[in-house]
Formats: structure tokens, C-alpha cells, sequence
């Protein structure tokens, strides 16, 4: 597969050729909504997600009449660190940063690539999920939750005006969402384990913690800002991840501090409104530099983080 920001042109370019989309490249949406929508709308496709969050949205949102759509709620598994507490996970940065390393790059519950494996372990991904539901299915950002679901059964859940809540449930197995972007509207007799409950006993959730994972506020700050802000925000994101698996000896904790010091940095170019296709690629290779620049800061012995 593509991934990454990759995805974008090839997206547009099948988009253009008027072939629905099973989207399981969530940075495409993420880094080029202002661009990838309106030519949706414009040349009368579906796209349908295939990762598993947005593949329940979309599910329990079938037969939901228009307007009743109160509050999107994304589960997250909470990644490798999920099990520490804030200060857990900071005095664990400063004092073993070899353990944080090798701990980052695993998943609790699902068999992923090495790059979503990480950006679950900072949260990244369910940040850049926020951004996917708004852009997918038209949520404010302020109705869109996330909620802490270690099992990783419920896979998301939508809240209706009446406050009844619609969830879609299953095993950890991309398999289901990945058939049902594709064969959607039928479903298909499947040979998969069916769900237990009895076997699983005990379902949890608890709040996701933004202060342990900072980049979930900055995945809300870049969708409110729109426009160019979220392409700055996954190049620089899939930039710091990379430059962190290279294991160059960049913290855990300055993951964040990148993006966020990146994002400033746009501020002042920030472009809301007419967003190009040629305006994301600049901005998603300008991000990327930026980040490149200020790892080098940071290895010359620099101060660049408050």
C-alpha cells in the first residue's frame, strides 16, 4: 500500500476517472481535503473508509436520517504507553529513552506498519483520525470525541440528536472494514470468528489524557485552522516519526515539540481559503524541510524548545 501524504495524487487522479475510493490512506484526506473533496462532490464518486474507525462511523450512520448526527466518538486502543500515567510516561523519556524507543514501535492489540504503530503511541493517529471524521462526514470538530477502548472491540460510535448511541462492534481484524468498503451497500456471509461477548466478559473506556499525548490538541488546532494547517501537520508528523524510527537519537517527547514548532511556523502563510492541490504539496514539502532543519538544531547541541 501507499503511505503517507504518497497517496494523495494517485487519489485525485482516480477521482478524476470517476472510480469510487476505499480510502484506508487516511494522511490523503487529512493533508488534502481542501483539494480531494470538493473534486468527490464534483465528479459524483463515493468514498467509502476502510480503516476501521471511520468503517464503524459509516456503519452505524446507515438510515440515519439527515440532521441526526449529534457526536462522532473515535475508540483508541491508547497505544504502546497506555498503560502509564503522564508522569510515568515523561520520567520514562528522560530516564530510559532505549526502552521508550523499542516500546513505541509495538502495538498492544493490532499488527500494523511501523509508522501508524507509532503514531498510535503518540496518539497522532487518532488525532489525524478527528480530522478524517470532519472531513469524511462533515462533524464539527467540537462533536467529535475520543474515548480510550483498550480492547479494541468498539470500534467507534456515533450519538444521534436524541442522545442514543449506535455502536459497531468486532474482533481487532481489518479484514470486516477493509470487504465492506468494497462490497458496501450488501453485506457478505463472511467465514470470521463471530464475536463473543461472554468470552470478552468486560468491555472499558476512559478519557484520552491531551497532556500526556500532545498531539492530539494539535490535531484539533490544524482542523480548526483548516485549510493548508493539516497538510503542515502530517508532513511534519510523518517526518518526526520517521526521523524517530531512525533511531538518530530523537526523543519520544520532541515528536510533538516538531510539529507543533512547525505549525507556528506556518502561522503567518496559513492559506484557508482556494487551497490548491500545488498549494498542499509546497506546504506538505516545506513541513517536511522544516522538520529536517530543526532536527539538525537539535543535534548541533541547540536549544529550539522552550
Amino acid at each position: 500500500g501507499i503511505v503517507g501524504a504518497a497517496g494523495l495524487q494517485p487519489t485525485i487522479e482516480a477521482i478524476k476517472l470517476k472510480k469510487d475510493i476505499a480510502l484506508a490512506n487516511k494522511e490523503t484526506l487529512i493533508a488534502g481535503g481542501p483539494v480531494v473533496c470538493p473534486l468527490v462532490q464534483e465528479y459524483g464518486v463515493n468514498m467509502l473508509p476502510a480503516d476501521s474507525e471511520h468503517s464503524a462511523i459509516f456503519q452505524c450512520l446507515q438510515g440515519m436520517p439527515p440532521g441526526g448526527l449529534r457526536r462522532v466518538i473515535l475508540t483508541a486502543s491508547g497505544g504502546a504507553f497506555r498503560d502509564l500515567s503522564k508522569d510515568e510516561l515523561f520520567k520514562m523519556c528522560q530516564e530510559d529513552p532505549r526502552a521508550v524507543q523499542a516500546k513505541a514501535t509495538t502495538h498492544p492489540n493490532w499488527d500494523m506498519g511501523a509508522k501508524i504503530t507509532l503514531d498510535s503511541a503518540t496518539m497522532m493517529n487518532k488525532g489525524l483520525e478527528v480530522i478524517e471524521a470532519h472531513y469524511l462526514f462533515g462533524a464539527s470538530y467540537d462533536d467529535i470525541d475520543i474515548v480510550v477502548h483498550p480492547q479494541s472491540i468498539v470500534h467507534s460510535m456515533v450519538e444521534m440528536q436524541d442522545t442514543s448511541c449506535i455502536a459497531q462492534l468486532g474482533w481487532a481484524d481489518m479484514r470486516l472494514p477493509l470487504v465492506y468498503s468494497v462490497s458496501w451497500p450488501h453485506r457478505l456471509k463472511l467465514p470470521y470468528k463471530p464475536l463473543d461477548l461472554a468470552e470478552l466478559s468486560t468491555l472499558t473506556f476512559k478519557r484520552a489524557d491531551n497532556e500526556k499525548y500532545p498531539c492530539i490538541n494539535l490535531a484539533y488546532e490544524a482542523g480548526r485552522a483548516g485549510g493548508t494547517m493539516t497538510a503542515v501537520l502530517n508532513a511534519a508528523n510523518e517526518a518526526a516519526n520517521e526521523k524517530f524510527r531512525d533511531d538518530i537519537g530523537l526523543g519520544f517527547l520532541d515528536i510533538p515539540k516538531l510539529i507543533e514548532a512547525t505549525m507556528e511556523d506556518h502561522k503567518a502563510d496559513l492559506k484557508t481559503s482556494n487551497v490548491s492541490l500545488e498549494d498542499i504539496l509546497t506546504c506538505d514539502e516545506w513541513a517536511r524541510a522544516q522538520v529536517e532543519a530543526k532536527i539538525k538544531e537539535i543535534q548541533s547541541g541547540a536549544q529550539i524548545f522552550a
